[in-house]
């Protein structure tokens, strides 16, 4: 999802993609272990919690966001007390250029992005289903994945996805000005937005998806940060929720469900949310 355009973008921008730089703790985290994977070209680099559950959950982040916008703190914990809370495995990574992940010189479209997050899930997954989870780009990262490996994926909850009918190639053109000019063009996330009128064409290209239960959350505060989105994409909150509801064509078992609690970072503000509704797929399956 695109921010604000002008100054009141620019300094949304920093402030909504600006890494958390907390630093770990030491505490030795039970089930909690990092490591890369080895893509040949470059390195990724993981972390997850290993309970030995049936399903694998693997959460998505959005542009601009490292692993830590799943654990804020930084703090090692976090991840445990998430994977205590479903009774889940865990896993979360950095894509290529955050943090201590490597980079290549593919163009950082979502064709790219799903086939990495294909192979972070590969060295994990031990032969399991994946329960998907994407906030924001994520949320068409993980749609692709699903779309290309349906027998690998047993449910998706979306948090406010990137989606074509919403999203505006111009906007992408103006965060990517913006990017370039506060972090340069080699940074990763400089690199992702250079691609999002790619994604947004790619987006609309897409079958529906694989018939497998789906939550989708969306966003319909009217902060600071969804009023300029939907003023850059020239939409309204109405239209970035009738995106969403097109998530659900052709799926037997699809929950949308609409938030004025939370802006585009709901699993922040309303992480218990998140936790329920990752629970209730579970739930669901098998």
């Amino acid at each position: 999802m695109f921010k604000a355009s002008s100054n009141l973008f620019k300094t949304l921008l920093i402030i909504a993609i600006f890494f958390i730089s907390c630093s770990k703790d030491d505490e030795n985290a039970a089930g909690y272990s990092e490591s890369f994977v080895n893509l040949n070209t470059h390195k990724l680099r993981a972390y997850n919690v290993n309970i030995k559950s049936k399903y694998l959950v693997v959460c998505e982040s959005g542009l601009g966001d490292g692993h830590e916008s799943w654990m804020p703190s930084g703090k090692k914990s976090e991840l445990v007390n998430l994977s205590s809370a479903i009774n889940s495995d865990i896993l979360i990574y950095d894509r290529g250029g955050y943090d201590k992940s490597g980079i290549d010189n593919e163009p950082r479209n979502i064709n790219t992005l799903r086939r990495e997050l294909e192979a972070v899930i590969a060295q994990y997954a031990d032969g399991r289903k994946i329960v998907l989870v994407g906030h924001s780009l994520g949320g068409m990262i993980v749609r692709d994945y699903a779309i290309k490996n349906p027998d690998k994926t047993a449910a998706i909850l979306f948090i406010d996805p990137m989606h074509e009918k919403y999203n505006n190639p111009d906007a992408g053109n103006i965060l990517y000005d913006a990017m370039v000019k506060a972090y340069g063009i080699n940074y990763g996330p400089t690199r992702e937005t250079k691609e999002i009128a790619v994604d947004i064409a790619y987006g609309a290209s897409l079958p529906v998806l694989p018939n497998v239960p789906v939550v989708v959350l969306t966003s319909m505060k009217l902060d600071k940060n969804n009023n300029a989105a939907d003023e850059i994409n020239k939409l309204n909150r109405e239209k970035w929720f009738q995106a969403h509801e097109e998530l659900g064509n052709g799926l037997t078992d699809f929950t949308h469900i609409a938030t004025v609690k939370s802006g585009h970072y709901i699993h922040h503000e309303e992480p218990a949310l998140v936790i329920d509704n990752i629970k209730f797929l579970l739930s669901k399956l098998p």
